[in-house]
């Protein structure tokens, strides 16, 4: 294949256009959406998970805190026990703190404003630039793995080592100003097909990293602890049942105390209420 220039922005428009228009997951429940708040949701969400494991979760959660004033108001050991199943759950603990600051300092209103969105907890620049782009189309340049493995196959194909800094100017040019809620969710899916078919094309990115083994890591022992008092509180010697060093689910059990995710109260320890 050689490399594509910016002559060939017509055809690579229609290239993921055509792709999306007939292999598009345009049933995906966050894409049915205008609302802010369940955009955000969705974001943190797919964070480091696949959609299809996303789904389930986010409606669910939704049904349980159908507005941000309704998951500010709950209690984070609620939260969590909502959230069970995605993993990374200091997202959840994000998401909740991110739901307080918009009730307190935004009236309950998600912001509009990128400088602002970025200050919420748990919201980097992509997930600002995604919640502006699904919630409100506004046109951003916006860059996660998906959108990364559509634009070095087919402007960098024989290039190692690729840095978000030289796909940026592509993904301008290229961009949807009129409609760039349809143009990144085409980009997404095209971007799942290739990484499905072809050798990850991500792989050649600079920042590309590859995840550590989720068994036998503190992940899993962390994760085993708040599922475990998702369903009751536990004495010490309860959580030591769970398949771990015990060395190793003591520290995992102080960090989680430190980090504000469980407490103790006598002999036992729960979720944080």
């Amino acid at each position: 294949m050689t490399q594509h220039t910016f002559s060939s922005v017509g055809g690579f428009r229609t290239i993921v256009r055509t792709f999306f228009k007939s292999n598009g997951r345009h049933n995906l429940p966050w894409r049915n959406t205008r609302n802010p708040y369940r955009i955000l949701v969705s974001e943190i969400m797919l964070q480091q998970t696949q959609a299809d494991r996303v789904i389930p979760k986010y409606k669910a959660f939704l049904k349980k805190f159908p507005t941000v004033h309704t998951l500010a108001q709950a209690p984070l050991g609620e939260v969590l026990r909502e959230w069970q199943g995605l993993g990374y759950n200091r997202r959840a603990k994000m998401l909740h703190g991110a739901a307080k600051v918009i009730v307190e300092k935004h009236k309950g209103t998600v912001p509009l404003l990128y400088n602002e969105l970025i200050q919420l907890p748990g919201v980097g620049d992509y997930t600002a630039k995604a919640v502006r782009v699904f919630a409100w189309n506004k046109p951003e340049v916006m860059i996660e793995t998906n959108i990364r493995s559509v634009f070095i196959h087919h402007f960098f194909p024989n290039k190692v080592g690729v840095g978000d800094e030289n796909l940026h100017p592509y993904m301008g040019e290229v961009l949807d100003t009129n409609n760039p809620r349809e143009w990144y969710s085409a980009l997404m899916d095209y971007g799942s097909y290739l990484k499905k078919t072809l050798p990850n094309p991500s792989r050649k990115s600079v920042h590309h990293v590859a995840q550590k083994p989720f068994k036998g890591s503190d992940r899993e022992i962390r994760g085993a602890l708040l599922r475990l008092l998702s369903k009751k509180s536990s004495s010490v010697e309860d959580l030591y049942e769970l398949p771990f060093q015990r060395l190793r689910i003591d520290t995992q059990i102080k960090a989680l105390v430190k980090e504000g995710f469980i407490r103790s109260r006598g002999s036992r320890y729960m979720l944080q209420s």
